[in-house]
């Protein structure tokens, strides 16, 4: 086994076929085939399942990608350590739902990065796809949360992958509302209230689950629904029409002017918290961007912080 032939496995795997991998590597496509197939008579599993709309990892192939992340992760620490004068090359990968206080607490933490050389990297993505890239090594950190309806299955999911959760803070629910709309001058809304009114929630791809969606009470009914991938579009709907979404009640600088948090009257708390791989250890910078988290939630009023 060699280096050579885990970078060509994560190239696949993230690429999603032999052809995109080869053509961003600037390698040809039968030197990744006969390096996977090679790998695949070594270790005696099946990697990939081909077929005509690319490949696609079985089970045995995603335990051993995640792994081979690792060991890249290392191995390019070492060079940068050793190999370029010694400068050392940060690197900080989040996944995270789509809320603005992890974006917030990234930003931070880049900008006061002194590293000559770095790489950070933020996903916004859907609940499976954030438990894939922690259990994957894809990300050092996922943030996510967990209720009474989703905290079962979710928890069995962290255990499967073997990811620990540590909670960040507990929040009543809440609604976004623009700051022209109807209900934007109530001091708490009853969930009857909403029911007139387009609900706002984000697409999770694949994993298209109840128990997987980033809103409390996605598993009620409601007859308009309206789903969109990115904070960005929920910020002009939430501006410009009179759509509602149910979050944490945490709201960014930059979310002050035009949208309204309000309290949900009900007896629902979402406890919002991150992921890590249990055989990781945090590195320098991971542990920054988890404190600038633990500064942020601190400074909110409208959450019940476990960091006191």
């Amino acid at each position: 086994m060699t280096l050579q032939q885990l970078r060509y496995l994560i190239a696949i795997a993230d690429y999603g076929s032999i052809n995109a991998a080869a053509h961003n590597l600037y390698a040809s496509q039968s030197n990744l085939s006969t390096a996977i197939k090679e790998l695949e008579k070594e270790l005696g599993i099946g990697i990939f399942t081909r077929s005509n709309r690319g490949v696609a990892l079985t089970n045995e192939g995603t335990e051993l990608l995640g792994y081979a992340r690792q060991v890249i992760e290392q191995a390019d620490m070492l060079e940068s350590r050793y190999m370029n004068s010694g400068t050392q090359h940060a690197r900080l990968a989040v996944s995270t739902q789509h809320y603005a206080f992890s974006v917030q607490a990234f930003a931070s933490t880049a900008e006061e990065c002194e590293a000559e050389e770095y790489e950070f990297i933020l996903r916004e993505a859907g609940t499976g796809e954030i438990i894939e890239d922690v259990r994957g090594f894809r990300s050092e950190i996922g943030i996510l949360y967990t209720d009474s309806f989703n905290a079962r299955v979710l928890q069995k999911a962290f255990d499967d992958a073997n990811l620990a959760f540590f909670p960040l803070f507990e929040a009543a629910a809440h609604i976004f509302v623009g700051s022209d709309h109807p209900l934007a001058k109530k001091s708490i809304v009853k969930p009857e209230e909403l029911d007139e009114w387009p609900r706002y929630s984000f697409e999770q791809g694949t994993s298209n689950s109840f128990y997987f969606a980033e809103e409390p009470f996605s598993y009620l009914p409601h007859k308009r629904n309206i789903r969109i991938s990115d904070r960005g579009t929920l910020t002009n709907l939430l501006t410009s029409y009179n759509g509602y979404t149910v979050s944490t009640g945490v709201l960014s600088p930059e979310m002050h002017s035009g949208i309204v948090s309000i309290p949900l009257d009900c007896d629902e708390t979402m406890q919002v918290g991150y992921l890590i791989h249990k055989e990781r250890r945090p590195s320098d910078l991971l542990s920054r961007y988890i404190e600038k988290l633990k500064g942020i939630i601190k400074s909110n009023p409208s959450v019940n912080s476990y960091l006191a």
